[in-house]
């Protein structure tokens, strides 16, 4: 191996040296090879090492990515409810102040009204980026970004969802749209609400009442709605420059 050649090498110096006979160029040649064998040895032991560290980067931010994907679908799917939370405050306004609306759609409005959403994410890539060592990554400006991703946007959004009181709308507002609507439902043998009889027999005051509840959910689903759209473009933008980093791997 490399260290019993040194060793070998070390010993030809000293006798070398304690030779009356030799020359110092000898010497100089001798140490001269020994110097370059070491350095090509630190030199290959660095590029191992810095190769091996880019294939487990090149495979975490891979990791990253997928999960990342999924991360959208989550989003899309809570984007969609409340979307159709906001759809559901405009259809339900309708039939307080006694509008005509499409009863067919009824139910699914109700449970939309009042419907709460939950953040889930895939961190087990950025767990096992941390893991490993967050300098693992040496592109600065994309290790910011993840970690601010992560450990910012992505507990913001899950502290409004779950956490928020402003959001929690099943435990603020049911009981009270339920127990205005639900003694003027209709349902059908199985139990379903197929239809409302309509107008509302309901005081001014307590129409006020529901209104405000629905003026107050479509204005802090709106609000939620736009940060999605935020994290939306953040996440597919830091899928964009992991694939051009893996790419240039």
């Amino acid at each position: 191996g490399l260290a019993k050649r040194l060793r070998l090498r070390y010993t030809n110096i000293k006798n070398y040296v304690m030779t009356p006979s030799t020359g110092w160029k000898s010497y100089a040649w001798e140490f001269f090879t020994i110097f370059i064998a070491v350095i090509a040895a630190f030199t290959l032991n660095n590029w191992n090492e810095n190769r091996r560290d880019n294939r487990a980067a090149t495979k975490i931010l891979t990791e990253i990515s997928n999960g990342l994907q999924k991360d959208l679908v989550d989003i899309n799917i809570n984007i969609f409810g409340h979307n159709e939370g906001t759809a559901a405050c405009k259809y339900w306004r309708k039939i307080i102040q006694n509008e005509e609306v499409d009863t067919d759609s009824l139910g699914q409005y109700y449970l939309a009204l009042t419907r709460d959403f939950f953040s889930a994410q895939n961190n087990s890539g950025y767990e096992t980026l941390k893991s490993r060592g967050l300098e693992l990554l040496q592109n600065d400006s994309l290790r910011f970004d993840i970690i601010s991703l992560y450990e910012y946007d992505y507990e913001s959004l899950k502290t409004m969802e779950e956490n928020y009181y402003e959001m929690q709308f099943q435990a603020n507002y049911f009981k009270e749209f339920n127990d205005v609507f639900a003694p003027h439902f209709e349902f059908d043998e199985f139990g379903n609400i197929v239809g409302i009889n309509t107008p509302l027999d309901i005081s001014t005051e307590t129409k006020q009442v529901l209104l405000a509840y629905l003026w107050k959910i479509q204005l802090n689903r709106r609000f939620i709605l736009i940060y999605y759209a935020s994290m939306e473009q953040k996440i597919k933008g830091i899928m964009e420059r992991i694939e051009a980093e893996i790419g240039e791997e």
